[in-house]
C-alpha cells in the first residue's frame, strides 16, 4: 500500500469543514479496505455516515483506470483510496452518448472534485426533475443499466445533500427498473455488469 501524505496544517483557527488537504492511498484490496472502514465507522458512530464529518462514499470504478472510494476524516482531510484496474492511468475521453457522458462527468464531480451540486446539474440535464427524473419524452432512452446508475447516483447525491424524501423516491424508482438477467447471454457486457453491481449494492443501502 502506498500513501501520499497531505501537508501539515496549523491548528489555530482551523475549520475542518473548509479543509482542502488530503491524500491518495493506493492499495491492492480496495473493496476490503472499504468494508473495513465502513465497519469501523459503524462501530464508532452506530451508523455509516455519508455526509458531515467524518463521511465515506461508495466504491466504484473511475474513468482514469482505478477503482476507488472517497472518505473524509474528522479533521476534514479528503482521503481517496484506490486500486489500479488498468495499466493506463490517463483520463478516458468523455463519451459521446448523453447518458454515458452524464455518468462519466457526474462521477468525476462527485468522487474526484467533491462538487455534489455540479453532479446534480449534470444528471438533471438528462433526467429532468420536471419529468420526475425520467428521460425527456420523445428523446433518447438510456439502457436499463444506464438508467439504474443515473437514478442511484442521483439518489445518493440527494441523501448526501440532506434531501431524504427525494433520495427515497429515486431509490424506489431505481429498484423498480426491469434489469433482466445481468449475467445472461443477452445481458450487458462485463464492464456494464460490474457498474450495475456497484449501483445495486449502493441501492441496497439506500433502501434499508
Amino acid at each position: 500500500m502506498q500513501i501520499r501524505p497531505f501537508p501539515r496544517l496549523p491548528s489555530k483557527g482551523y475549520d475542518p469543514a473548509a479543509s482542502y488537504s488530503g491524500c491518495y492511498v493506493l492499495t491492492e484490496d480496495v473493496d476490503g479496505l472499504h468494508a473495513a472502514f465502513r465497519a469501523g465507522l459503524k462501530a464508532a458512530y452506530g451508523r455509516i455516515p455519508n455526509r458531515g464529518l467524518p463521511r465515506i462514499g461508495p466504491v466504484k470504478d473511475m474513468s482514469y483506470g482505478v477503482r476507488q472510494f472517497l472518505m473524509t476524516d474528522p479533521a476534514g482531510n479528503s482521503i481517496r483510496v484506490g486500486q489500479p484496474i488498468s495499466g493506463d492511468p490517463s483520463m478516458r475521453p468523455v463519451p459521446r452518448g448523453p447518458f454515458e457522458r452524464a455518468l462519466h462527468l457526474a462521477d468525476l464531480f462527485t468522487d474526484s472534485k467533491e462538487d455534489l451540486a455540479g453532479a446534480v446539474r449534470v444528471i438533471d440535464r438528462v433526467l429532468p426533475p420536471e419529468h420526475d427524473h425520467a428521460p425527456r419524452p420523445g428523446g433518447p432512452e438510456p439502457s436499463p443499466v444506464q438508467h439504474l446508475r443515473l437514478l442511484v447516483l442521483r439518489a445518493d447525491l440527494a441523501e448526501r445533500l440532506g434531501d431524504a424524501p427525494l433520495a427515497a423516491r429515486l431509490a424506489a424508482r431505481a429498484a423498480a427498473l426491469p434489469l433482466g438477467d445481468l449475467d445472461g447471454p443477452d445481458g450487458p457486457g462485463e464492464k456494464e455488469r460490474a457498474a450495475a453491481r456497484d449501483s445495486l449494492a449502493r441501492l441496497a443501502e439506500l433502501t434499508r
